[in-house]
C-alpha cells in the first residue's frame, strides 16, 4: 500500500474515534503529515479524506490555499509597483497573513461549520517563504468549532513540524497523523 493510502487509513482510524469536547483550539487541529514528494499523489485522492470523514458521521469542507498568494497579490493595489521595484515587496508581505485570515473568515461565515464539521486545509505548501504555518493556525484554528485538518507536506518528529523539510520546525499541540502513525 502506498504511503498516501496508509495516511488515509491512519486518518480513518483517528477520525472515527469519538471526539473529545471542550478542548483548546490548538488541540482540535489534526496535522496529516506526508512526504512533500507525495503532494500530487495526495491531491489525486484527497476526496477520500472527505468520504472517510462523512462515513464517520462528520460533515466535511475544504479550504484550499494553493492560489492564496496570487489572489492576494492581484487584490493588492500596490502590487504593480512591487513588480517594477522588487525591493518594495517585503514591505507589502506583512499584509498577506491578514488577507488569508480574512479570506478564511469569509469561508467560515459562508459555510458556518459546526462542532461536527471537519474543515480541511489544503495547499499549505504554497505558503512557504511567505507565511509561517504556525502563525496562520494560531489565527484560524479558533474559528473552527469541529476539527481543522491540515494537509502538511513535510515531516513530524518529537512534536516538531517542518514544512517541506526546509527550515527549522516549530512545536505545535496538534494531533499528528502520519502514514506510519508513529510519533
Amino acid at each position: 500500500m502506498s504511503r498516501v493510502r496508509d495516511l488515509v487509513k491512519a486518518y480513518d482510524e483517528f477520525i472515527s474515534l469519538p471526539w473529545q469536547e471542550e478542548i483548546a483550539a490548538s488541540q482540535r487541529v489534526i496535522m496529516c503529515v506526508y512526504d512533500e514528494q507525495d503532494e500530487l499523489k495526495l491531491r489525486a485522492i484527497k476526496d477520500e479524506f472527505g468520504i472517510v470523514s462523512t462515513h464517520a458521521g462528520h460533515q466535511y469542507l475544504e479550504y484550499d490555499l494553493t492560489d492564496a498568494f496570487p489572489r492576494w497579490l492581484m487584490a493588492n493595489p500596490h502590487a504593480q509597483k512591487s513588480f517594477a521595484r522588487p525591493n518594495l515587496f517585503n514591505s507589502l508581505l506583512h499584509t498577506f497573513k491578514t488577507y488569508v485570515v480574512e479570506d478564511f473568515t469569509s469561508f467560515v461565515e459562508k459555510h458556518a461549520p459546526g462542532t461536527n464539521h471537519v474543515v480541511a486545509l489544503t495547499g499549505i505548501g504554497s505558503l512557504f517563504g511567505y507565511l509561517k504555518v504556525k502563525d496562520l493556525l494560531d489565527a484560524i484554528a479558533p474559528m473552527v468549532k469541529g476539527r481543522l485538518v491540515v494537509f502538511f507536506p513535510g515531516s513530524y518528529e518529537h512534536n516538531n513540524y517542518r514544512l517541506l523539510d526546509a527550515y527549522d520546525g516549530w512545536n505545535y499541540l496538534a494531533v499528528p497523523i502520519t502514514a506510519d502513525n508513529k510519533e
